[in-house]
């Protein structure tokens, strides 16, 4: 069995892919890089490098933009979480992008509602990284991208199959004899993609990193769940952990076990190996091992932990 040590992403070991999305040479979304952290993923280039294979019933993952850069309008049939470990973003939806949108800060979470159109981008100063949780093992069989999203990349080199693998002119890529391009969404089917008004989005999808803070400083802060800040059952619980509700003693979860600092630097022990994990890193507790988890600093410390629940993934479930 593979120690904790392999079973940890370090921010600075993260192996980025430059070419993971359709709108990899569209200028504007042409520098972000995508992370494929725990599971496959969505990325559509055999490029991406996963860096833990396991499959825990969800993905763990990161996007890193410099500023002004933007990930392009798609839709997800599963949960998409992301939380900022670094820097400020814009998150903007609707079938244009216009329907709505808020900036996030660090520490602050967002489970955006499947069957919307979504995009985001790093208005900060300098290179920003957010963090995801993606529904299911297979988050990458639900991913649907704007029609104007695939015309800008045609026009740009890049083709999608509709085996879901990118090909791309620019290196002398064809599609394969077999393999036709994504079709477009038919104006009909663009019509069950809603245009949510921004209250509805950021009243119940959205978690404030100071808020949590307060929230956690006795017990641990239910984000999202069932009877969670934000109400969901996406085939994963999300916590949140402060100083005052951290996990001294060890305790030991029949369900993988994820943990994300998203301040502060933290001390897990798991089983018989100590390690600290720090803003950005990741680390994979198995189901039956022990594992705890306290500040190893003084200062802020919040973290995230994700555990996997028997609810399958699927659409936002609304109660």
């Amino acid at each position: 069995m593979s120690t904790i040590q392999q079973r940890i992403v370090r921010y600075g070991e993260l192996q980025p892919c430059k070419t993971a999305f359709i709108d990899a040479h569209t200028p504007g979304s042409d520098q972000k890089e995508n992370f494929t952290i725990i599971g496959g993923g969505v990325s559509e280039s055999p490029d991406q490098h996963v860096h833990i294979t396991d499959k825990i019933g969800f993905n763990i993952g990161a996007a890193g933009q410099p500023p002004k850069c933007r990930n392009s309008l798609h839709s997800h049939t599963t949960a998409e979480v992301f939380f900022v470990a670094k820097g400020r973003w814009r998150f903007f939806w609707g079938r244009y992008g216009t329907a709505g949108e808020f900036i996030a800060e660090e520490g602050d979470i967002f489970n955006i509602p499947t069957g919307i159109f979504r995009g985001f981008e790093n208005v900060g100063q300098d290179y920003g990284m957010i963090m995801s949780i993606l529904g299911g093992d297979d988050a990458g069989g639900g991913v649907t991208w704007a029609p104007q999203v695939i015309e800008d990349a045609q026009a740009h080199g890049l083709m999608l199959g509709d085996n879901g693998v990118l090909y791309d002119s620019k290196k002398g890529q064809e599609l394969p004899h077999n393999v036709r391009p994504m079709p477009l969404l038919t104006e009909e089917e663009l019509k069950s993609y809603p245009e949510v008004p921004v209250e509805d989005v950021v009243g119940k999808y959205v978690a404030r990193y100071w808020d949590l803070m307060a929230l956690s400083a006795n017990k641990p802060a239910v984000v999202i769940g069932e009877n969670g800040w934000i109400k969901d059952k996406p085939g994963f619980e999300v916590d949140f952990l402060g100083r005052g509700s951290c996990v001294p003693d060890a305790v030991t979860s029949d369900k993988p076990v994820v943990l994300m600092p998203a301040s502060g630097h933290w001390r897990i022990a798991v089983d018989d190996h100590e390690t600290t994990l720090s803003v950005g890193d990741t680390a994979l507790v198995l189901p039956g091992e022990s594992y705890s988890v306290v500040p190893s600093m003084t200062g802020q410390a919040g973290l995230y932990r994700i555990t996997a629940t028997n609810d399958p993934a699927g659409a936002t479930w609304t109660g």
